[in-house]
């Protein structure tokens, strides 16, 4: 607060400086631009990003300049003012016209990806990710952030992905500022993310700004449409298997906006045309609703309430049944304490729940298990001057989790079983600051510092090296049984060599308290959180990287690398033979060591012309040091992968059509398998040595897709989307067992499962 203070006596004692300041909207549909540029012309080392309300604030000294507001794929605007007091202005940006059809990762200015300070910094426009192909035609934002490198999938299918050698927990997933806990549909073949309800999408993967916390690895912060506060629209799209509607319009026309969009899969309905009985019984389908509200009080307030449900469903009659799936609400106030403060505060809820119904020897039971938060956030940013802007905040969430329950119906001889809630209350403050002092060279630093406090009521207990029960503590509701502290500092800093290239580095500590026990080799809505306890420590994570960004031919290409080290300490793994599924005794099964995880990025991008598009490598290695395991070697985490490498490319063959490819290779995935087998009283069992000492076969995949406009006037527009997943038909594996070979019992059979071979799919998508 001091040095807050500071900075503001600073610029209220600057003689003859004033501030413009305002928002940066979208002429259309009246949404705020998030990451628009200001500049002056005259000062050419003066000017600002709007931030994730669209709002901008630039303090200069009194005189008569051009102020200029632009954003990709809209036409730049620019005033002129005769600054002699403070005033507000807002710039209406008009969509460029016959602007051609491009997929660009960023959605600032020219060159500011030499400019950002912060490294690992990847953004991406919504409107501008329509064509590449993906899988059954849904486009999807997750899919597409798992082709960035440094960033890999979690597998074939799979929304969860794995970001510098972290793990998919480590991974803190926001929709509008609230967090999802499981990020998939239909077992990760989808994401919960509809894309006509996002509105923008950032990945921090390197330097973390200070306002996030409780991930080791990354933040993947998602902004939903707020909606048009001038015209109702209707849009939409029916796909092979899937089918959604977007329905947005003005509240109160200039004043408030809604946007709701649906989705819903139908598989299942092919499903019954089978002629097979127990298919015809069968479920298999998601639905997802997302809706956002906000409503402009006056110049200084505006209020804000978003929301998302979303539930998947499968079964086979009445012998089993899974459902799964979020709810998140937001209430957001933001508020201008002067042209220069502007405040946030947020009312946050999540849930994320799953429901197993089992028939058993005609018993019916019920397993569930839930993750809830409560939490309360303020952020506050102070534009200072246009080389100085602090943010400074708190957030306080209390998590209530229900690891397992088991519950039967009336008179069933199937006993009950409820495993002890956990509570937990986390707490944070930060500060950071972003400085400029001269054109070439600008620094963001800041200070989190953290609370995890686990509660009570509940059974906590001690064990010894053999996971024996030693002792047990009971404590009552309100108890606080042990609090956690962590320093979180972070520094990142750019130094431009150049117009065309600069040099960054940053690093910084990052913790987490809520931890994903899962043994299996792909995620699983029925995996288990659960906090830091008494046994279980916070996970902590020491990253540095560096990195060298550099443009040519006027900013149409974009090259970068980086390097980076992750030093990680806490880190979870599983005895031999874990059962931690509907264990009260979980933590007795789990084993804590060291990490390490190392790599270097290439990124080569064009974004503009008819072809464009990327190529990313990533080189890397992954490792754990846990006593217990390898003779307490390290070993490759199961997510460790040497090379992974996307190519990404759109060729505009004309205004109407549109074609795009991708192409992805990766190493696979360390996993353990067994290395001999041996008799027991008759029985063959496998031998295991090393863990994660296998590789599962390499992974590579082609994808086309074609993107057809038919039709586009003032009321109505409308297009198809062709795309064939995996053109040449790589059989690539999704798991692999080991059985007995039917024909010569003394030999072991390797059986490959593949999921997906040739799978062509279309939309027809349109908007009115």
């Amino acid at each position: 607060m001091l040095f807050i203070l500071l900075a503001f006596s600073f610029t209220v004692n600057a003689q003859n400086k004033f501030t413009i300041s305002g928002y940066v909207k979208d002429s259309q549909t009246g949404e705020a631009l998030i990451g628009a540029s200001v500049y002056i012309k005259e000062l050419t080392t003066t000017g600002t990003s709007t931030n994730a309300y669209g709002f901008y604030s630039l303090t200069v000294p009194e005189g008569s300049y051009t102020v200029s507001s632009q954003f990709i794929g809209y036409e730049v605007i620019s005033v002129r003012i005769e600054l002699k007091q403070s005033i507000k202005h807002d710039f209406i940006l008009s969509e460029k016209i016959n602007t051609l059809k491009e997929v660009v990762v960023t959605s600032e200015k020219k060159g500011e990806n030499i400019t950002r300070i912060s490294p690992g910094i990847e953004k991406m426009n919504i409107k501008e990710i329509q064509t590449i192909p993906v899988l059954l035609g849904e486009k999807d934002v997750m899919k597409i952030v798992q082709l960035l490198p440094g960033i890999k999938s979690a597998g074939e299918g799979n929304s969860g992905f794995y970001v510098r050698g972290g793990a998919a927990d480590q991974n803190l997933i926001m929709l509008d500022e609230a967090t999802v806990y499981n990020a998939s549909h239909l077992l990760g073949f989808f994401s919960v993310f509809n894309s006509d309800a996002v509105k923008d999408l950032t990945v921090y993967k390197g330097g973390q700004p200070a306002e996030y916390g409780g991930r080791l690895s990354s933040v993947l912060d998602i902004k939903m449409n707020e909606g048009n506060d001038k015209k109702y629209h209707v849009s939409g799209g029916i796909g092979l298997i899937s089918s959604r509607l977007n329905l947005e319009g003005p509240l109160v026309k200039e004043k408030g906006s809604f946007s709701i969009s649906a989705r819903r899969t139908y598989a299942d309905l092919f499903l019954k045309l089978s002629n097979d009985s127990a298919l015809k019984e069968a479920k298999l389908y998601f639905y997802d609703i997302n809706a956002k509200a906000n409503y402009t009080i006056n110049s200084k307030n505006r209020i804000y309430l978003s929301g998302y449900f979303g539930k998947d469903v499968l079964g086979m009659g009445n012998s089993f049944g899974i459902n799964w799936g979020n709810a998140t609400g937001t209430l957001r106030w933001v508020h201008l304490f002067s042209d220069k403060l502007f405040s946030n505060t947020s009312i946050i809820f999540s849930n994320y729940n799953y429901k197993i119904n089992l028939n058993v020897g005609g018993n019916g039971i019920n397993l569930i298990s839930r993750i809830q938060d409560y939490n309360i956030k303020q952020d506050f940013q102070f534009f200072a001057s246009t080389k100085s802007k602090i943010k400074y905040g708190f957030n306080s969430i209390y998590h209530k989790v229900i690891p397992g329950e088991v519950t039967a119906e009336t008179n069933s001889s199937i006993s009950q079983l409820k495993l002890d809630d956990k509570y937990a209350w986390e707490n944070a403050v930060y500060i950071s600051h972003e400085y400029k002092p001269y054109k070439n060279f600008g620094l963001e630093y800041g200070l989190r510092i953290t609370s995890f406090s686990i509660l009570g009521p509940g059974d906590f207990y001690t064990y010894n090296i053999d996971g024996e029960t030693t002792d047990t503590s009971t404590y009552n509701t309100g108890n606080i049984i042990k609090t956690y502290y962590n320093a979180e500092p972070r520094l990142s800093a750019n130094l431009n060599i150049n117009e065309k290239s600069s040099i960054k580095f940053s690093c910084g500590r990052n913790t987490q308290n809520l931890h994903l026990l899962s043994n299996s080799t792909s995620s699983s809505p029925t995996d288990v959180w659960i906090p830091s306890s008494k046994i279980v420590k916070p996970e902590v994570s020491d990253q540095i990287s560096l990195g060298y960004f550099r443009n040519f031919k006027e900013n149409t290409y974009e090259f970068s690398t980086e390097v980076y080290y992750k030093d990680l300490q806490n880190q979870i793994d599983y005895k031999d033979g874990a059962e931690i599924n509907f264990n009260n005794n979980a933590e007795s099964q789990l084993l804590f060591g060291d990490g390490r995880a190392y790599g270097i990025e290439f990124f080569l991008k064009k974004k503009h012309g008819r072809l464009n598009g990327w190529i990313g490598y990533t080189l890397s290695r992954t490792e754990k040091k846990i006593e217990g395991i390898n003779n307490g070697d390290y070993f490759p985490a199961k997510q460790d992968r040497t090379h992974d490498i996307a190519v990404v490319g759109m060729y505009e063959l004309s205004e109407k059509l549109t074609f795009s490819a991708s192409w992805i290779y990766y190493t696979g995935n360390a996993v353990t398998f067994p290395s001999g087998k041996y008799e027991i009283a008759g029985q063959v069992l496998n031998y295991y040595t090393e863990r994660n000492g296998y590789r599962m076969p390499d992974y590579h995949r082609l994808d086309l897709g074609v993107t057809w406009q038919r039709k586009k006037t003032k009321n109505f527009e409308s297009s198809w989307n062709f795309s064939l997943y995996n053109v040449y038909g790589r059989e690539n594996a999704y798991t692999i067992t080991f059985q007995q070979d039917p024909d010569d019992p003394t030999k072991t059979q390797a059986v490959q499962t593949t999921l997906f071979r040739w799978i062509p799919s279309f939309t027809y998508n349109f908007k009115f």
